[in-house]
This record gives C-alpha cells, structure tokens and sequence, in this order.
C-alpha cells in the first residue's frame, strides 16, 4: 500500500489582527446611519475603530476608564 501524505485543514476567516476579546453587536438603521455619520467625520477607517473611539471617549467622560 503507497503512503498518503496528510494535508492539514486551513482554518477559516481571516488572520486574527490583534489581540483581546471580541464583542459584536447586531445594530438597527437607526443606529447604524449615524455611525456611519460619525466614523466619516472621525476621519476613522472603519467603522468597528470608530465605534472603539466613542465608547472609549463616553467611559472616559462617565468616570468608568481614567483618562
């Protein structure tokens, strides 16, 4: 009997690009318009940087994360 050689399984989706936990939301229009507004007008790339930007900036302004 030949030998078979044994191909390892790709993993699927992308290559991790950085490190901590993942969270994902599921956003309605209503939220999702102006998200876009704002990461526009943030000059932000994407909108999962804009959304990391806002929320860093309202834990902030709330005493949640020090500055």
């Amino acid at each position: 009997m030949a030998s078979q050689s044994v191909v390892p399984k790709k993993k699927r989706g992308p290559a991790p690009t950085g490190k901590g936990i993942q969270v994902q939301v599921r956003l309605q229009p209503e939220l999702l318009a102006p998200l876009d507004k704002a990461a526009a007008d943030l000059s932000e790339t994407s909108r999962p940087e804009a959304v990391r930007r806002i929320l860093r900036e309202w834990l902030q302004a709330n005493g949640y994360l020090s500055k």
